[in-house]
C-alpha cells in the first residue's frame, strides 16, 4: 500500500492557511452572476491557453480566445486541434466530477483520449504506453528524466488509485491530495505523449470532486507557464532523490505545489474583493470614485471590522504617518464613502450606510 512520505513545514501550512482564507472570500462573495459568469470564462481561457502553451503550443491568448469563440485563424492545425481538445477536457471534468463512485483508471484514460483527439494516432488516444521514454535534455542529449518501465505501469496506476480511493476524508487536505497525484501521475508517466496536460487535469478533477474547485474561477496552468523552469526545477528536486517512485520525499513538492495554489487563490481573492468595493462604493455614492490603493485597503478593513478607530489603523499601516491617514480618512469622509462617529479620541469610523 502506497504511505506518502512528506513533512508538514511551517512554509506548507502557510500556504494551505492562504488557501483556506481566499476559498473563504471566494465562495462567499456576493458576486452577481454576470461576473460569476466572467470569472468562469476566463479561467477556462487562461487555463485552455497555458496548458497548452507550456507544452509548445504556439497560439498567444487572444488566438486561443478566438479558436474558443469559433473564429477562423491562420496557424497549424495541431495548435488549434490541441486548444480545442483541452477546452473539451475542461467539460470533461465536469461530468467526471459528477460521476459516482470511486476514481478510476478510466477516468485517467478518458481524459487522456480528449486530450490528444486528433493530435496522436488514434490506437495511442486513451492507450497506456508499451514502450519505454526517456526525457533528454534539448542540446546535450542528458537524460534528465526516467519513467518506469512500460510493464511496470498499469500496476503502478492501480497501487496509486488504490490509495486515492482509500485516503481518509479529513486524513490528507485535498489540496495535498491533488499535490500528491500531480507529482506520482507525472512520475509514472503513462502515456507515450499528452502526459502533462492529463495529468493536471486529472489533478484539478481531484480538487473539484473535494470541493475544492473554487468556483473554476482560477488556473494553476498559467502560474506554471510563466514560470515553467520553478514547475520542472520542484519536480526535479523530488524525482532526483533515491528510490523508486513511491519512496520520493514528497515534502519540496508539496511546499511548491501549495505555493501555487496560495498564489493564484489570493490573486482572485483580491480582485473579487476589489469588486464587491467598487459595487458596494457605487451603491452608496451613485458614482464610481478613484482611490488609491491605500484607500482601497482602508474601506476594505472598516467594512471586515465594521468600525475602526485611529489607533487600529496606525497598526496597519505602521510605516504611514498618522496625518497621512487623516488624510484619506477625510477624502473618504468628503465623498461620503465613510463617517466619522465621535469628535475625542475614541472615535471611530464606519462606512456609510
Amino acid at each position: 500500500m502506497f504511505n506518502p512520505k512528506f513533512t508538514i513545514t511551517n512554509k506548507i501550512l502557510k500556504n494551505i492557511g492562504a488557501i483556506e482564507a481566499a476559498k473563504e472570500v471566494i465562495e462567499n462573495a456576493p458576486l452577481v452572476p454576470l461576473y460569476e459568469k466572467k470569472f468562469k470564462s476566463e479561467a477556462m481561457l487562461r487555463t485552455v491557453h497555458h496548458g497548452t502553451h507550456l507544452e509548445g503550443n504556439d497560439l498567444n491568448i487572444e488566438q486561443a480566445r478566438q479558436v474558443l469563440d469559433g473564429e477562423e485563424i491562420f496557424a497549424r492545425d495541431r495548435d488549434i486541434q490541441e486548444v480545442i481538445n483541452y477546452r473539451n477536457v475542461i467539460g470533461l471534468l465536469d461530468e467526471l466530477k459528477e460521476k459516482r463512485g470511486e476514481y478510476d483508471i478510466s477516468m485517467l484514460t478518458d481524459i487522456h483520449k480528449e486530450t490528444v483527439n486528433k493530435v496522436v494516432a488514434p490506437e495511442k488516444c486513451g492507450v497506456l504506453r508499451i514502450s519505454d521514454v526517456v526525457i533528454k535534455e534539448e542540446g546535450t542529449g542528458k537524460i534528465v528524466f526516467q519513467p518506469p518501465p512500460y510493464p511496470e505501469v498499469s500496476g503502478y496506476i492501480e497501487k496509486f488509485l488504490l490509495w486515492l480511493n482509500n485516503a481518509i476524508e479529513g486524513d490528507i487536505h485535498p489540496i495535498l491530495k491533488a499535490g500528491i497525484t500531480h507529482y506520482i501521475l507525472v512520475s509514472i508517466h503513462p502515456f507515450v505523449e499528452g502526459n502533462g496536460r492529463t495529468v493536471r487535469a486529472f489533478s484539478t478533477l481531484v480538487l473539484m470532486r473535494e470541493n475544492y474547485d473554487i468556483k473554476n474561477f482560477f488556473s494553476l496552468e498559467e502560474h506554471f507557464d510563466h514560470d515553467p523552469a520553478a514547475y520542472y526545477e520542484a519536480f526535479s528536486l523530488t524525482d532526483t532523490q533515491p528510490g523508486g517512485v513511491f519512496e520520493k520525499d514528497l515534502t519540496e513538492w508539496l511546499s511548491y505545489f501549495t505555493q501555487v495554489v496560495a498564489i493564484e487563490l489570493t490573486k482572485i481573492k483580491e480582485k473579487i474583493r476589489k469588486l464587491s468595493v467598487d459595487s458596494r462604493l457605487k451603491g452608496i455614492i451613485g458614482s464610481q470614485v478613484a482611490l488609491t490603493e491605500r484607500q482601497m485597503k482602508l474601506i476594505e478593513h472598516i467594512g471586515e471590522r465594521g468600525y475602526v478607530g485611529m489607533s487600529e489603523l496606525k497598526k496597519l499601516f505602521p510605516m504611514i504617518s498618522e496625518d497621512t491617514i487623516l488624510r484619506d480618512m477625510n477624502y473618504l469622509i468628503d465623498k461620503k464613502i465613510i463617517k466619522k462617529e465621535g469628535k475625542t479620541k475614541a472615535a471611530r469610523y464606519v462606512i456609510t450606510k
